[in-house]
């Protein structure tokens, strides 16, 4: 029995949570899951013809979504302060984000690296998911139980040669991980990160030729994890970094 199995069948059941990268592989594949769940998902990403799409498979499952279109490359403090706002006077809660978001140019020797590529990823990667979860903060903390969660990469493995900003970015972001947890460990705000494994996805593309690359799963195998780390079920993970085994994926679920 997984976790989300063990909370019953909508452990989100009347939450707002924030997925960024929505319409990625795992950001999709999370955002039906929290649907699913029972969550109101609001959808943040750049590709509104994308998003367009994860909202309608929303729509059919769950509650209906919020679509919010955002670059996290150009977007400024003030603009995650906007979001919060709106999120607070049109939903009246927030319980929980999901930073899918990511962004990855591919492998290359960090001498030859395009500063404006090294910038972008040390950006979108680590800076701005702290700007929008310091921005969501205060509401976060109205609730009983709230979750932030930062998905992010092995970094016995993005900290060797070639995988420049992201990599950096990415052990960063575990450290922010536990530097955040410490500093709520006493408040209703849950932090902790998800370590999913090899994925099939366009980023994982970048660094992987595809039919070499068997030990992959689909995104939908992590989506289960990110509902439990949303949920109450997920303080059993406060203040960590969890890399759940991928789970068997249902036909029903895809």
């Amino acid at each position: 029995m997984s976790s989300v199995e063990g909370q019953g069948a909508r452990p989100l059941e009347g939450r707002v949570v924030v997925v960024t990268g929505a319409h990625g592989g795992l950001g999709s594949a999370a955002a039906q899951a929290c649907s699913r769940a029972g969550a109101t998902v609001v959808l943040l990403g750049r590709k509104v013809p994308k998003l367009n799409r994860v909202y309608d498979a929303l729509a059919q499952i769950g509650p209906e979504p919020v679509l919010y279109p955002l670059d996290l490359e150009g977007a400024s403090a003030d603009d995650y302060a906007e979001l919060a706002q709106r999120i607070e006077s049109e939903l009246g809660r927030l319980d929980g984000v999901l930073h899918c978001a990511a962004d990855f140019a591919g492998l290359t020797p960090l001498a030859q690296t395009d500063p404006a590529v090294f910038a972008r990823a040390l950006h979108v990667n680590l800076t701005a998911p702290w700007w929008l979860t310091q921005a969501c903060l205060p509401l976060l903390a109205k609730a009983e139980d709230s979750a932030v969660v930062f998905v992010v990469d092995d970094v016995s493995r993005v900290g060797q040669a070639y995988w420049g900003g992201y990599g950096l970015a990415k052990q960063g972001l575990e450290g922010l991980v536990r530097m955040l947890h410490a500093e709520l460990a006493n408040s209703p705000v849950r932090v902790s990160g998800l370590q999913p494994g090899p994925m099939r996805t366009p980023l994982r593309a970048k660094a992987y030729v595809e039919e070499n690359d068997r030990t992959a799963a689909e995104p939908t195998a992590y989506a289960a994890s990110c509902v439990t780390l949303l949920s109450p079920a997920g303080a059993a993970h406060r203040g960590q970094v969890w890399a759940p085994p991928p789970a068997a994926v249902s036909l029903a679920q895809l």
